[in-house]
């Protein structure tokens, strides 16, 4: 176990701020009165690559010699790291090579591409791409810097802490998201070298916890599969040279539902004006399941590189789970002035319909049934229940089905 020291966080600290945006913590009111805490945000999504990873990656890079650096570098990369990378390497009129899963979100890949870095998709997760990128950096002569398993680019990650704690001293909790650990070791280890009373916890998403596993087991371990809406943390083993300092330094971990990640991303957008991508909201996802109270609680927000398609289907998604979009069937006679009957008392109780569908064929005998089934908007689960209750006492009988948009 390579001993991280002060004297390096303080060093990374200050090297950072020549390629940081100064992210202030942003107290959040929605969240702090929805938990009973203090709940701050530190929008790392504000960077100017989108996500904190520039920290990690220039640090690294500031450590490597001129002979390093002439051979050019290669990372693989979800999407954040890469962007960091690349920009790091256009600081230093260096050669980048990034590989990336085919599946991250194109504008990772097309930002990454302007930063002047060349850009091989390769593999359905980071996993297959960074194998990839082992054997691109051996045929090449490529000097490989790992996105979270390397002692320097956990160093520079770690600075976020350094920048937490001048700023609110007597911080309770901090929350960071986790998928190698990069990111978990840097803050973790620092917050505890400063004050070793701050609880840090990570943050997994329930489909990609590779670190809950392992710390269960006692070892590293590897997951069999990903799957999470999270791409920035969809990592199948957490870091082996982290993983002592993640052992030691962190109190707890927490998974999160994607679906919980849905409505993060709706709150956050509806209540603080962010866009926030889904690995950055893990830590605003757990603040549910932290049973505490009157603690001050920095949620660390990664990132927030993401695509404009993945942002409609989340928004989407996010108002079914809110219930201010769903879909009810309801069976009526095929006789002219039906459908008026239905609207008017949907219109009674203020619903808003986004969508009709008529199918005469439900039954054998059309005359006696039709279904329709609408799609509808409004306030939340309070205001769908009296529709619903509203369109029972008009005898419709409906049954509310999967809304699909």
């Amino acid at each position: 176990m390579q001993e991280l020291s002060l004297e390096q966080f303080e060093e990374a600290s200050e090297k950072v701020k020549e390629v940081t945006l100064d992210t202030k913590l942003v107290f959040s009111d929605y969240f702090s009165k929805k938990t009973g805490n203090k709940v701050y945000l530190k929008p790392e999504n504000m960077q100017f690559t989108g996500a904190y990873k520039v920290r990690g990656a220039y640090y690294k890079m500031s450590t490597l010699s001129p002979e390093e650096r002439q051979k050019g570098i290669i990372t693989a990369s979800a999407g954040n790291h890469a962007q960091g990378v690349a920009y790091a390497a256009k600081c230093y009129g260096v050669r980048a090579v990034i590989v990336m899963p085919t599946t991250t979100p194109l504008i990772k890949v097309n930002r990454t591409k302007s930063y002047g870095a060349e850009v091989v998709l390769y593999g359905d997760v980071y996993d297959e791409a960074c194998n990839k990128a082992y054997e691109i950096a051996k045929e090449e002569g490529l000097t490989f810097i790992h996105p979270f398993d390397d002692y320097l680019v956990a160093t520079g990650q770690g600075s976020i802490a350094m920048e937490i704690i001048k700023e609110l001293p007597l911080v309770d909790y901090i929350l960071v998201p986790v998928g190698g650990g990069g990111l978990a070791t840097g803050v973790s280890t620092l917050a505890k070298m400063l004050n070793p009373n701050i609880k840090v916890i990570g943050v997994e998403p329930k489909g990609a916890n590779c670190l809950e596993e392992s710390l269960k087991a006692g070892k590293v371990v590897t997951l069999p599969k990903v799957n999470t809406i999270a791409d920035g943390t969809a990592v199948k083993t957490p870091g082996s040279k982290l993983f002592p300092y993640l052992q030691k330094n962190l109190d707890s971990v927490i998974t999160v539902d994607d679906e919980d990640l849905v409505v993060a991303f709706l709150d956050m957008v509806e209540n603080h004006k962010m866009v926030v991508e889904n690995s950055g909201l893990l830590t605003v996802a757990a603040l549910k399941n932290l049973n505490v109270k009157d603690k001050k609680i920095v949620c660390i927000l990664s990132g927030g590189n993401m695509d404009v398609i993945t942002m409609s289907s989340v928004v989407t998604q996010g108002l079914i789970l809110r219930d201010r979009i769903f879909t009810v069937s309801v069976l009526l006679p095929d006789k002219p002035g039906e459908l008026t009957k239905v609207s008017s008392v949907i219109a009674k109780q203020n619903g808003n319909v986004i969508k009709l569908e008529h199918n005469q064929f439900v039954s054998i005998n059309r005359n006696a049934a039709v279904e329709l089934t609408i799609t509808l908007e409004a306030f939340g689960t309070e205001h769908k229940e009296k529709i619903i209750k509203a369109l029972e006492k008009n005898g419709y009988n409906p049954k509310v089905v999967r809304t699909v948009i």
